[in-house]
């Protein structure tokens, strides 16, 4: 693990997001940092999950750049470069900000949407908001459903308990195992992904917004649910991709998903982790593709 970004040691400040890649736009939910690449006529909206701000998308960008889509691609807020807002960080408040950003950067524009891990909740609550607006929906090793909840996330659950215990050490957990379910990657990439991710961690904010994400967003069945639901009802066409030995969002869940989302077509990666998306980029990128074509 590199030991050049110290654990939430820095100010997030204009400074900062002055010399950072990408752009900035300043929404009412809060200041959010994106990217736009490519020259396509077709857009894609790229969402990530819990943890790994939007680098996660590194190993599938420039393929669905080369396949003719424009790609937007965004910080969750409390993530990344993007704002640290004060109050719960629910899935109401993650589909807000992509609403408010995808209204004020694409207008009335529908767009294919992917969701990575808790960019699942996310992506299906803001559907079922706005279902004129998504063309179709990916979804990739998603959460939303029933899993059983193992003991440290029991323990995020108090207030008090909660903080102490992230402070102490969910952020040094969060860096040590950021990589830990890239299953066929060599050395050098999981040493830049846990560069990049060790990046992210050192400005201050982020572990209390994780915190409350697992609180109120992971954790949140019911409300996520309720998404679903509304996907389920608006006949979003939904493909998800789910690694067998995925042991942060266990595969058995795909078993409930099917009965909610009884649209959805299903590929099975066998012996891949969690973070098959950037593990296995090529791999990704040549199963989503035919279904954003319209060939699956």
């Amino acid at each position: 693990m590199t030991q050049k970004y110290k654990l939430e040691s820095q100010e997030l400040t204009d400074e900062v997001r002055k010399s950072a890649s990408g752009l900035f736009i300043s929404l009412p939910c809060g200041n959010t940092h994106y990217s736009i690449e490519g020259e396509g006529d077709e857009w894609v909206v790229l969402v990530h999950g819990y943890a790994t701000p939007y680098f996660i998308y590194d190993k599938i960008a420039e393929g669905l750049i080369s396949s003719g889509y424009k790609i937007l691609r965004y910080d969750l807020l409390g993530r990344g470069l993007s704002e640290r807002v004060p109050g719960p960080y629910t899935p109401a408040l993650f589909a807000r900000q992509l609403d408010e950003l995808t209204t004020a950067l694409l207008g009335e524009t529908p767009f294919y949407l992917f969701g990575t891990s808790m960019g699942g909740t996310i992506t299906t609550t803001y559907t079922a908001a706005h279902p004129d607006k998504v063309k179709k929906l990916v979804l990739l090793a998603p959460a939303g459903m029933h899993f059983k909840v193992p003991f440290y996330m029991k323990l995020a659950r108090p207030k008090g308990i909660g903080e102490v215990m992230f402070r102490s050490f969910g952020g040094k957990a969060l860096q040590k195992n950021c990589a830990k379910e890239m299953l066929y990657s060599g050395e050098e990439v999981k040493k830049s992904y846990e560069e990049k991710f060790a990046y992210h961690m050192q400005y201050k904010g982020m572990l209390d917004a994780t915190l409350s994400s697992l609180r109120n967003t992971i954790l949140n069945f019911d409300e996520a649910r309720i998404g679903y639901d509304g996907v389920a009802a608006a006949k979003t066409p939904v493909l998800v991709i789910w690694g067998t030995a995925d042991k942060t969002m266990p595969y058995y869940q795909n078993e409930e998903m099917k009965k909610v989302l009884p649209q959805m077509t299903l590929i099975t990666y066998e012996n891949s982790g969690h973070i098959f998306l950037y593990d296995e980029g090529e791999r990704t990128l040549r199963d989503v593709l035919p279904f954003l074509k319209g060939e699956r």
